[in-house]
């Protein structure tokens, strides 16, 4: 293996649907590199679909994030119940309980109701006119109000809850913001969990709570914190950004609309987008991945992104074609760690696209495409997305 410079982060990207330049040059190369983390450690980062998956499969590299080092400090271990920086045994344990509530018959009803939180949010867009900032008109709510559902948040705490909800997940908040309304969740999420010990609902939290399991209070409010994070920033991004990237191709939105492409248009989008654009795992032992030793300790950064992006798996990568077929890629993650709820996310991403569309087939950009912010970090998304429709003022 050739040696070269480390690359190093932050990295930047040339358009605003892009995975970072460095990164995808990487493509017509070695597609394992050296990295220089935003702390100072030197690492990798993978960049082929193959490689990625073997990555995140290989019981060799760990999610854990006391693995890895911070500035020369340790990192505290995940709190019980955050099971995404856990591995086997103890993520098998939290994960089996949750997808156990991820059922059939809740799928179908959340459906339902994500339909009705489109429609309620489209009228009131309607009813103020145009133009509207996208975001918190229509891509925020639908992901709060479905995960109010899924949780079962009462009914009186609801706007709350969902108000808080954004402002923790939105770039565009202070910290100070983001602080309280963290501090505000987690407050009422152990409330909610009390609650439902007590007098367990039909809902994801009271289906824990009423199981006769052994999961702590703090366990179980941790959970439901993990899906509030997992389900909330990321469809936000990809609701915003997927409307952006089909306003910049307006000739493939009917595939949203048509309840037969639809499914394959969502797809496309989800790879085209990867609005999740990496994660990190870190070697419990040397290994050797494409010709590199990785030593033990080291953190490896597997582009999800450009895994997406890779010649070898998709035909013409870099354009965005909502007819093809994108199965297999990995905005949802891969192996043991995938996203437990990406069946519902494909459902709010079908539902939010296609009746917005259908509500607003004239929609528009309200500002030139090149004054739309694209929030380019771990997380790939707009927290602004002004539209217009009808007749233009």
């Amino acid at each position: 293996m050739t040696v070269q410079e480390p690359l190093s982060l932050p990295m930047t990207a040339t358009g605003p649907f892009d995975p970072p330049d460095q990164i995808m040059a990487m493509r017509a190369g070695q597609p394992i590199a050296r990295v220089r983390f935003e702390n100072g450690d030197l690492g990798w980062v993978i960049a082929r679909h193959e490689t990625i998956r073997h990555v995140l499969t290989d019981p060799r590299f760990s999610a854990r994030q006391e693995l890895r080092r911070d500035a020369g400090e340790t990192l505290p271990p995940a709190p019980p119940g955050v099971f995404i920086g856990m591995d086997p045994p103890d993520h098998t344990r939290y994960r089996h309980l949750l997808i156990g509530q991820f059922t059939v018959r809740r799928m179908k009803l959340l459906t339902s109701r994500i339909e009705e939180i489109a429609h309620e949010h489209l009228d009131r867009m309607e009813a103020t006119g145009s133009p509207a900032d996208l975001i918190p008109a229509y891509a925020a709510p639908i992901p709060a109000m479905t995960i109010c559902e899924l949780l079962g948040v009462p009914y009186d705490f609801r706007d709350e809850f969902a108000r808080q909800a954004t402002t923790m997940a939105r770039a565009d908040t202070t910290m100070e913001e983001k602080r309280q309304a963290v501090s505000g969740i987690i407050s009422h999420l152990a409330d909610l969990v009390r609650q439902k010990r007590s007098e367990p609902t039909d809902d994801l939290l009271g289906g824990l709570a009423s199981e006769g399991n052994d999961l702590t209070e703090e366990e179980l409010a941790n959970m439901a914190f993990l899906v509030l994070g997992g389900g909330l920033g990321t469809t936000v991004d990809m609701l915003g950004l997927g409307t952006f990237a089909l306003l910049r191709h307006p000739e493939q939105i009917p595939r949203l609309t048509d309840p037969e492409t639809v499914d394959h248009a969502v797809e496309e989008l989800l790879r085209y987008l990867t609005t999740v654009r990496g994660t990190i795992r870190t070697a419990l032992e040397d290994v050797e991945v494409d010709g590199a030793q990785i030593r033990a300790g080291e953190s490896v950064l597997v582009s999800l992104a450009v895994g997406n992006r890779d010649a070898a798996r998709y035909a013409d990568p870099d354009t965005l074609d909502v007819s093809r077929s994108a199965a297999g890629h990995l905005s949802f993650g891969h192996g043991i760690h995938q996203c437990l709820g990406q069946q519902l996310a494909r459902v709010e991403m079908r539902v939010g696209f296609a009746e917005l569309f259908r509500r607003f087939p004239d929609l528009r950009l309200a500002v030139p495409a090149d004054d739309v912010r694209v929030r380019d970090d771990i997380f790939h998304g707009v927290d602004q997305l002004p539209v217009a429709w009808g007749a233009a003022s």
